[in-house]
């Protein structure tokens, strides 16, 4: 497991994962045959293609979105003032947003580079901390009594089993992205730790940043979502899918996250992806050595089960 991207003819790694689409490009396969598992989805969410075929708000295509009604909904979920929700074009512009709002803050690696990139810098310990929970990469979650000024919540929900940890002297942000496996479909949000606060971001928000569509989504998916069901099927799937990996003669770190850190895996993503398998190189995190492996979908894990076993004997 010794080739690089380069080696082995494909692109460097995403600094962010979700290279599927460049990976099929590079191998001159539809993206169909390509199981992206460098970004880490629900592999139990519903068929946002499917959906978004029958979904009423569709008909709102043809106006402006309008998200003040649907952000209402949304808090009303999340058990939080409404005044003080905004949703987002993603959660990169949820991470974008608060940033500018709050300028510099403390970023201890390994954690989302995304952070550092919008920030006046990521090492200034009096602008706060920020941190992902659980943490990515490391999947762990972190303790009761730990603060910080921003907290990511984007794999809470569908880890945890509900919305969110509830630090209302924080900011929070959030991407449904991840619990609905739609990453095509960019809908993200904040929660201030006030209305003036949220008033600011979304003043600074450009108008109309997030779409009738993934309004449409919001308003479908909410109702039908059962975060608590969501969490116990994750869990367990996690733990019977890191066992067979483990079988392989792997290294997994525990976690509890919706993928698997396999340590001394070399070279890992470059033996995969030829195979139409894509993993996240965790070099972008400063671990080398390191490949994250989202949860496949129950129909898809004895393919990955095979590639890793032909990987390790390669």
């Amino acid at each position: 497991m010794g080739a690089t991207g380069d080696e082995a003819g494909l692109r460097p790694p995403g600094e962010h994962g979700g290279d599927g689409r460049g990976v099929a490009r590079d191998l001159g396969v539809p993206v169909e045959q390509v199981l992206d598992l460098s970004a880490s989805l629900n592999p139990f969410a519903s068929d946002i293609v499917e959906i978004t075929r029958r979904i009423a708000g569709l008909a709102a295509l043809d106006s402006y979105p309008d998200p003040e009604s649907v952000a209402a909904l949304f808090a009303r979920h999340l058990d939080v003032d409404p005044r003080r929700v905004v949703l987002t074009n993603g959660g990169s512009e949820a991470i974008a947003l608060v940033a500018s709002e709050v300028g510099d803050g403390l970023v201890i690696d390994p954690d989302f580079s995304l952070y550092r990139r919008h920030l006046r810098t990521g090492d200034d310990a009096t602008g706060g901390r920020w941190r992902s929970n659980p943490s990515s990469p490391l999947g762990t979650v972190a303790p009761d009594d730990h603060t910080a000024v921003v907290w990511d919540e984007a794999f809470w929900p569908m880890t945890m089993g509900s919305w969110t940890r509830g630090d209302d002297a924080s900011w929070r942000v959030g991407s449904l992205t991840k619990l609905w496996a739609c990453p095509g479909v960019r809908i993200g949000y904040v929660i201030a730790p006030d209305a003036a606060a949220a008033g600011r971001v979304r003043h600074a928000q450009p108008r109309w940043s997030v779409n009738a569509l993934a309004l449409a989504v919001v308003t479908e998916l909410l109702p039908r979502t059962d975060l608590a069901t969501t969490a116990a099927r994750i869990a367990e799937h996690r733990a019977t899918f890191a066992g067979a990996v483990t079988a392989l003669g792997y290294s997994v770190r525990p976690g509890i996250a919706p993928w698997l850190l396999l340590d001394d895996s070399p070279g890992l993503r470059a033996v995969l992806a030829p195979t139409g398998i894509v993993v996240r190189d965790c070099m972008s995190f400063g671990m080398p050595r390191v490949h994250r492996i989202g949860l496949p979908r129950p129909v898809d894990v004895d393919r990955v089960l095979d590639a890793l076993e032909s990987a390790r004997n390669t």
